[in-house]
């Protein structure tokens, strides 16, 4: 028995670069080369990106606005967005599947692709590589930092390396070298708690890590110690999952700028998350069996409420319903107080499989009437944009 020639293992990892000021940028041209802030301004703002002209002043993801505000006082403030960088993410990862059979997204703005034994030459995966950036820059009209290399942890470091708007490619059996004298938090798996360990062990870079006794580290900091000793070798095995990794779970929520008071308020957002909600349960051929509501108030006390239904769904309405009659049942018991964060999710998710019941022999009302045109929906909003089209109310809906 003969098997074919064994290639090396080439792992790239595409990320977007400041992607929800990339994506601001790409429709407000003005914006470019400007220290620009998204997030909600004011005391509680935080920001959720900054441009690289606002780093360059200390500003950061994750900051409080008033702070990165006192450091670069001339940005540029951007209300996030996040229908458009919802659409935008799609197209991003819908032009790397149509390019490789195996990707894996892993966030709005990132993935993994497999390009083992691609092409006949040894360039091929770089090739393709760029071909990627170069249809990100012209159709989307933002730009992708890139790393191939030996394994996804190494690739994943060296997209970071990368930015902006490079890409780097480890040759095969160059991990080990390219992570030795890099930082050892820049290895994913190494947390402030780990990293200050770390630190007071005269470990300061990955290959400080690599030259340890991987028993030592074993003993010493228990599985995470035998991940470290691996990924600080380069090691990392761990495949592509070319399917996407399954759901457990699926949710949206938002944190408000400001409390919100207004009930009126609290159902459209509600309503804009069950139909996100129900959106990802139909493009993953899912149904819930639960939903679950997520409330904060302006104190920070967290409330959840969850309800499991009677058969499992996955129509827009249906998830609406849940949702408001969890919110009226925390907001009858508990009165209405300033809310800080409204989210709404679902659990036990099962295949798309359904029992119908009699009211679905109707072609004008039930469940599938619902779902028909969630689908319809779907269809016309990965066409031309999710903001192109929303529902309409019809009598005895509610908004």
């Amino acid at each position: 028995m003969t098997t074919g020639p064994a290639f090396p293992r080439r792992i790239a990892h595409f990320d977007l670069d400041s992607f929800f000021v990339a994506v601001e940028t790409a429709r407000n041209p003005a914006l470019r080369g400007k220290p620009v802030l998204v997030g909600h301004p004011g005391g509680r703002g935080v920001v959720a990106t900054a441009s690289y002209e606002a780093r360059k002043f200390g500003c950061h993801s994750a900051q409080p606005m008033v702070q990165a505000l006192r450091l670069c006082p001339q940005a540029i403030v951007v209300p996030p967005d996040f229908e458009a960088y919802s659409a935008m993410s799609e197209r991003f990862h819908a032009m790397l599947r149509e390019l490789s059979p195996v990707v894996e997204s892993v966030g709005i703005d990132e993935a993994y692709v497999d390009f083992t034994g691609v092409g006949d030459t040894p360039d091929a995966a770089r090739a393709l590589a760029e071909r990627v950036r170069t249809r990100v820059r012209e159709d989307l009209g933002v730009t992708v930092s890139a790393c191939i290399a030996g394994s996804r942890t190494t690739a994943k470091v060296g997209s970071d390396r990368a930015k902006p708007d490079g890409l780097l490619e480890i040759p095969p059996g160059g991990d080990a070298a390219f992570l030795a004298p890099l930082p050892i938090r820049d290895l994913p798996l190494v947390g402030p708690k780990l990293g200050e360990a770390l630190a007071a062990a005269q470990v300061r870079t990955i290959g400080d890590a690599a030259a340890l006794d991987p028993r030592w580290l074993e003993q010493r900091f228990g599985r995470a110690g035998v991940m470290l000793a691996e990924r600080a070798r380069g090691i990392d095995p761990t495949p592509v999952e070319g399917g996407g990794r399954p759901h457990r779970s699926i949710s949206r929520e938002v944190t408000f700028g400001a409390d919100v008071t207004d009930l009126a308020e609290l159902r459209r957002v509600l309503a804009r998350h069950a139909e996100r909600v129900g959106a990802d349960l139909r493009a993953s051929g899912k149904r819930a069996r639960t939903v679950t509501l997520k409330l904060r108030w302006h104190d920070f006390t967290t409330l959840t409420r969850s309800r499991t239904l009677e058969r499992p769904v996955r129509a827009t309405l249906v998830l609406v319903e849940a949702g408001e009659t969890m919110l009226d049942e925390v907001l009858h018991n508990e009165g209405l107080r300033p809310v800080r964060l409204l989210g709404l999710g679902v659990t036990n998710l099962v295949e798309d499989v359904v029992q119908l019941g009699l009211d679905d022999a109707n072609p004008a009302r039930g469940v599938l009437r619902d779902e028909r045109l969630d689908e319809t929906l779907d269809s016309i909003r990965g066409r031309f944009g999710r903001g192109s089209v929303r529902r309409g109310l019809g009598p005895g809906e509610r908004p």
